[in-house]
Parts: structure tokens; sequence; C-alpha cells
């Protein structure tokens, strides 16, 4: 199989890596605006399976001459450009995966073009990170073995592994990100009802081998298409995991207007807005540099099997990679976009259209998958009887 990668950034160059390490991949295009920094990568990982290529994405033509050489794309790519990938896939018949990006939409956007997909004999499928991504795959798993599903529970979080004050938190994706996902209101189901709950509010303490108690709270953009696939929910919400104390400081910042993105203030007759000052401010201080940081997760999906009420939880703790010096966060989100390419890629997934994660990811075999990578991946099912550790 050949799979081209969109990207050359830390997600893709870590992409990249898996997929020039996996027998089944014969050859691996790595593309970027910038030459010189697809070929500095292809140096690095030193491999005879993979090529750099000059692409400009925002290119019809040049995007469609690149991923038609492919069986696979791997968009690696800013979520903007998520939209256009997916219609050039679409037009020259190459199945492809993102990111995600569910700011402005984007999934959505093309979620829409399922028929589309389907009639050009590709399959589409966005999301592929972590949280949207491993979240859902498990998610759908959990479901997929339950005869109803009546609540899935979501705890997510990239954190140092030394944390630091004043905010012991360094971060591991986009800051811009993370102010909206604190900011936006969070979608949730409850009792059967959909509704919206204020960002870092509800904070539970929750326990993780090898740390302390820490804190999970709602953020936005979590849930992603699960309250789509499976509208039956009594009970949807998906909350990031931070050391304590860490949603009351930025709960303050946001009271305060500093991360609103539609908000000026006059200072001495510069017109200034407070945000873009606030995240200047911020990245000296959240930058992870060096430092080691793990990836936490744990997805509950609850329901009835054989008339008794069943759970089956899935839970990760992820380290950095410090041989290869790759964060906890790329090992975990690279590993999952590469591994579900590969599977469409070899035909393990053969249906055709828009799928997201949890539509069509089969989850017992990408668990299985992960663990090849030292991503490890514990399932547990408790019921009316004995609880079973797999």
């Amino acid at each position: 199989m050949k799979i081209g990668v969109l990207g050359s950034g830390l997600m893709g160059k870590e992409a990249a890596r898996d997929l020039v390490t996996s027998p089944g991949v014969k050859a691996v295009g790595l593309a970027d605006i910038d030459l010189a920094r697809a070929e500095a990568v292809c140096q690095q990982l030193d491999s005879d399976k993979l090529t750099a290529y000059q692409v400009d994405a925002s290119d019809e033509v040049e995007l469609a001459n690149f991923m038609r050489q492919f069986d696979v794309i791997v968009n690696a790519l800013f979520y903007s450009f998520n939209e256009i990938v997916a219609k050039t896939a679409i037009q020259v018949g190459v199945s492809s995966v993102d990111l995600g990006g569910h700011i402005g939409h984007i999934t959505d956007k093309v979620l829409t073009f399922k028929d589309d997909a389907k009639a050009s004999g590709v399959t589409i499928i966005p999301d592929l990170g972590v949280a949207p991504g491993m979240i859902n795959i498990l998610s759908g798993y959990g479901a997929s073995q339950l005869d109803e599903v009546e609540s899935i529970k979501l705890y997510v979080g990239g954190i140092p592994v030394q944390p630091k004050p004043p905010l012991e938190y360094n971060h591991v994706f986009s800051m811009e990100g993370l102010l909206d996902h604190y900011t936006d209101p969070s979608l949730i189901i409850r009792n059967g009802m959909k509704m919206e709950v204020p960002s870092l509010s509800e904070v539970e303490t929750v326990y993780f081998d090898k740390f302390g108690p820490l804190e999970a709270f709602h953020t936005s953009g979590g849930t992603s298409t699960l309250s789509i696939s499976y509208p039956n929910l009594k009970t949807l919400e998906y909350k990031t995991i931070r050391y304590r104390g860490h949603a009351e400081k930025f709960k303050l910042l946001v009271d305060l207007n500093l991360t609103r993105k539609d908000y000026e203030i006059d200072v001495n007759g510069v017109t200034v807005n407070p945000r873009e000052v606030l995240l200047k401010v911020l990245d000296p201080i959240v930058e992870l540099g060096e430092k080691d940081d793990a990836v936490l997760l744990r997805v509950i999906v609850s329901g009835l099997k054989a008339g008794e009420t069943t759970t089956y939880e899935y839970e990760m703790t992820t380290f950095k990679d410090r041989k290869h010096q790759v964060t906890a966060m790329a090992r975990a989100t690279a590993n999952t976009i590469s591994v579900v390419a590969q599977m469409i890629a070899s035909g393990q997934i053969d249906k055709r259209g828009v799928y997201p994660p949890e539509q069509i990811v089969p989850g017992d075999d990408y668990i299985k998958e992960m663990a090849k990578r030292g991503v490890n991946i514990i399932e547990t099912v408790k019921s009316n009887k004995q609880p079973v550790i797999n």
C-alpha cells in the first residue's frame, strides 16, 4: 500500500514515522508547501520508503496531482484544509483521513460529502486524533458490545508529568484552540436532553495510577459526532483532565473577558484585543519544550446487555517517547491516524462514504494495533455479576 501524508509538522512527521516502520506500507509521500522542511523530516526518519514533495494544499490542481499517486491520504494539515482535502479526495478517487476540526463546523461540512464519497468509491474518516478520535473509536467499540447504549462519559487530558506554577499546564497543541475549548459552551446530553453547559464548570476529582488527585471539567467540542451517532443516549459528557486548581484559574481569565475573540478595548488610543495579548503572555509560560508530558484517557460506556446493566470502560496512560523525543500527545494522535489509514488501505475497512470514527473503525483491532506501538488501552467490563478485566 502507498500512503501520502499532507503536512510535515509534528503530527505529519510522527504519522510518517509509523507508516515507514509498518511492514504493509510500501511507499510514503510527505508533502509540505516548504519542500526543505519535508526533506529535513525525510532525512531524520531515514527510510527508503519515504519521499518528500512540495505541495500547496490551497491549490486544488497541485493537491490533486499529489493525492492521486496514493491509496490513502493522511491529512495532518491545519483543520481549515479538511474540507478542500476531502473534496479533492472524492474528485481523484482516493480515500482520506484527517485529525478533525469542530471549530467552525469543519467536520460537519466533511460529513455532508457522504453520498459523493460513496459514489466515488472512497472512504473518508474525519476526527482521527485523540479527542475526537480515539475516544470515538472506543465509544463505538463499547456501544457495539451492548444491546442498548444509555451513557457515554469521556475524560481526556494532556498534562505535564512535572507540573510547574502558575498554571501546572504545558500545551501540547494550539493555545488558540485551547482557549476556544475553554470559552465556548459544551454540548452534553443529560436525562435524554441535549443541552449546553458552561465550559470549565462542574469540576470533579478523578484518579489515575501514578498521579495524585486530578480534576476534570466540561470543555467544548469533545463530544464531537457522538450525539448524532447515538441520539437516544440518556447521558453524554466530555471532560478535560488537569491538575487541581486549573479550571478556577482559567475561569477567572474567561470571566475577565481575556479569552474572547470578539472583544476589544482602547489603550492609549490603540485598539487591543486582550485575547491576543494573553496568548503572547502565556506562550513562554506554557511552552512544553523538552519536558515530559502524559496523555490520560478514560471512556465509560454503559447500557443493557442480555437484560443486565453493563459498563465497558477503556483507560489509557501514555508517556513521552524519550528515545525519539516524541510527546505523548503526538504518539497517541499520530499512531491513531496512521493505524486507521492502514486499515483503509489494506481493505480491512471497506465501507465507502464519509463516516465518523465510532461508526466504522473496528475497536478491537485498533486496540491491538495501538498496543504494538506502546500505546496500551485497557478494557474493563463490569456488570451485575463480577467485573471481568481483559
